[in-house]
């Protein structure tokens, strides 16, 4: 192993940067399996199932067709069309595929979002418990983020008058992500509505993060964007890896107004030039192709988070509510008297299971621990077994 003598000397905004938790907590899972310790999966936000045979196939046709060059920084006109077609049909929107830029995943749409928008000493809003890499990206540029709470006695819904008391004549920038990512709160539209009309009297763009609109278990999905009065300063924030299982392919877009798409492509330009040529012919055909797929992994999670909730609300001390969307259960553990950290460590070291700490997610997200239930039913009465055993015995 080489050793590093030199000091290494790195930028400021670098000791700005978080982390996201499932990661981490993943590293830590491999490496008890690397020891022999059989581990339950139900910390990483992925589906487990495999992308679509139509998608794959469309994949390999443009491999053999030669589409392994270069593409336009904002994406390829038919796929931009196919963006447009799909986000203006299931928002009842008009979008023109000028407005639609597609990157290698939907984190850049994050990413260049905040980069074009936000400067130093600006302040964005996000919510709290939420994605995490929101603040890290917030705290990267060296503007202020400012927390709204998604609190479980509103269900996991915003809450307005909050809101609205913490915009400042600084405030740049709103992120919004329903459902959401860790509670699978959604926001409802009677708040949706409240918070557009409050807007109107505030100069603040909206990040509406949408990845998992297609995982919808109860309720219809409202977007910022189909108000009209708002639509100009809305950015949609959405892709593939949630809704057809392809995370690993690495396809997101941002639909915003066109002045804004172009600088959004200017970033692209000066990152990552394009996105892979043959993965967006993947995704014209997982918008336009057969939606089964889709249909039948909902279905799938469908059943799994009422397996998952039913069975850690059994659990001493757990208290959970049925995620209306993703496929995330949220349990409030106060009730075992023990923190969200000590908690997950436990679990995951002694009793086999991988679950994040609610404060991987934001300081409101104590008290609170995250399972992705995109696994199988099998696997989740497993895990559940695991922790009630766990904590029966050391209560």
């Amino acid at each position: 192993m080489p050793i590093e003598t030199q000091k290494l000397r790195l930028a400021g905004c670098m000791s700005r940067l978080g982390n996201e938790g499932a990661f981490d907590v993943l590293v830590r899972a491999r490496a008890l399996e690397a020891q022999g310790k059989e581990v339950v999966h139900l910390e990483i936000g992925e589906p487990d199932f495999p992308t679509a045979p139509n998608i794959v196939a469309a994949a390999k046709n443009a491999l053999d067709r030669g589409w392994t060059h270069y593409g336009p920084p904002a994406g390829f006109p038919e796929l931009r069309q196919a963006v447009a077609e799909d986000v203006g049909r299931r928002r009842g929107i008009s979008v023109d595929p000028s407005e639609v830029v597609i990157t290698p995943g939907a984190k850049p749409i994050m990413f260049y979002t905040i980069l074009a928008l936000v400067e130093p000493g600006d302040e964005v809003l996000y919510p709290d418990p939420g994605f995490p890499i929101y603040s890290s990206m917030i705290n990267f540029v060296g503007a202020t983020p400012v927390a709204y709470s998604m609190a479980e006695e509103r269900g996991f819904d915003i809450d307005v008058k909050e809101i609205v008391e913490k915009i400042s004549d600084r405030t740049r920038l709103m992120i919004l992500n329903s459902p959401n990512n860790p509670t699978g709160g959604m926001i409802s539209r009677a708040e949706m509505e409240t918070l557009i009309a409050a807007l109107k009297d505030h100069d603040v763009m909206v990040l509406s993060d949408e990845i998992y609109s297609r995982l919808i278990y109860e309720g219809d999905p409202v977007s910022p964007a189909s108000f009209t009065e708002l639509r100009d300063r809305v950015i949609i924030l959405d892709g593939f890896s949630k809704t057809y299982a392809m995370t690993g392919w690495r396809l997101g877009y941002g639909v915003m107004r066109q002045n804004l798409a172009r600088q959004i492509a200017l970033l692209m330009t000066n990152s990552n030039s394009c996105t892979a040529s043959f993965t967006q012919m993947a995704g014209v055909e997982a918008l336009r192709g057969e939606q089964s797929s889709v249909d039948a992994m909902l279905e799938k999670f469908r059943e799994r988070r009422e397996v998952i909730v039913d069975g850690l609300n059994r659990i001493p001390g757990f208290h959970c509510r049925r995620p209306q969307g993703a496929f995330y259960a949220f349990p409030n553990i106060k009730g075992t008297g023990k923190t969200s950290t000590e908690l997950a460590d436990a679990l995951l070291n002694e009793a086999g299971v991988a679950c994040l700490s609610g404060t991987a997610f934001g300081r409101q997200g104590e008290g609170y621990l995250r399972f992705s239930f995109a696994n199988s039913v099998e696997n989740i009465r497993k895990a559940l077994d695991r922790i009630d055993g766990w904590i029966r015995k050391h209560s």
